[in-house]
């Protein structure tokens, strides 16, 4: 029996892990088939002093994913996950992609990780990009894990209580079915010390607090995402897959804080263990 196939959509470095460089491994180590496709390729995250490499040009792009369909990915794939997209004609060929993907394997699920900004360095990608995202992938989503700045950026709201993701969940305008889960939360309620997950759709709401690291780092979302495929692709339930994948971010980026990382590292030896076990 062959193991679920991924199809990851999103960024790719030569040195670090973020993008597909931090999605796929652990994806493959909990024992999924991966076909990964670059939206950009760079040498490093852009926090580095130096950047060489450059988003895809869009033939060459659409050239992959035509690819993509020659081998009969789209068809038989489990999941499609998208990411970091680098530029609106990029983006517009991922949209035009999925909503293709879907039609033609109606098992196909979508996670729409909306990686376009964060509270620190605010939005950082063109605001067309974001509207491509919004108006293009989120309608297409079955999941979608948006941090509480992306969510209040798409929603037009802050995120500071249940009432606010409730709201902004409403008017994100997903397929009937889809889920949110708003990852990194603060909320007026929350723990002290602690960000949360919150999973909000058709079955309810759950809240999925962590212990908050003093790190926070590129590949995070990434990552995150990464092992919820990894978990939900393994047969877990999805209010477990968000715990592990919780859980082992948390190892990750502690490991990256211990030796000085510039992102999150999958090096771990308890990290790589559980990823066997999932």
């Amino acid at each position: 029996m062959m193991p679920p196939l991924v199809i990851s959509i999103q960024s790719q470095v030569v040195f670090g892990h973020v993008g597909n460089s931090a999605a796929v491994f652990p994806m493959q180590a909990a024992g999924l088939e991966v076909a990964a496709i670059p939206t950009v390729l760079f040498s490093n995250q852009p926090a580095y002093p130096t950047l060489r490499g450059a988003p895809l040009p869009p033939d060459l792009f659409a050239d992959l994913l035509r690819g993509a369909w020659e081998r009969g990915l789209p068809q038989r794939a489990a999941w499609l996950m998208t990411g970091y997209i680098g530029s609106v004609e990029v983006g517009h060929l991922v949209a035009d992609f999925v909503a293709r993907a879907k039609a033609a394997n109606p098992d196909l699920r979508y996670l729409c990780d909306p990686v376009m900004g964060d509270h620190g360095p605010g939005l950082y990608v063109p605001a067309e990009l974001a509207q491509v995202i919004r108006d293009g992938l989120l309608p297409l989503a079955d999941l979608t894990t948006p941090n509480s700045f992306e969510l209040g950026h798409l929603a037009g709201r802050a995120i500071s209580g249940m009432a606010d993701l409730q709201a902004a969940a409403a008017g994100l305008h997903l397929a009937p079915g889809a889920t949110l889960i708003a990852t990194g939360c603060m909320l007026d309620d929350s723990p002290a010390d602690h960000l949360e997950s919150v999973i909000l759709g058709s079955g309810g709401m759950t809240r999925h607090p962590t212990r908050r690291l003093a790190v926070a780092l590129p590949g995070t979302g990434d990552l995150f995402a990464g092992l919820i495929v990894a978990g939900l692709g393994k047969g877990r339930s999805l209010s477990q897959a968000v715990d592990v994948a919780q859980d082992l971010t948390s190892v990750a980026l502690a490991r990256a804080g211990l030796i000085g990382a510039s992102e999150v590292v999958l090096s771990d030896p308890d990290f790589r263990a559980a990823l066997l076990t999932l």
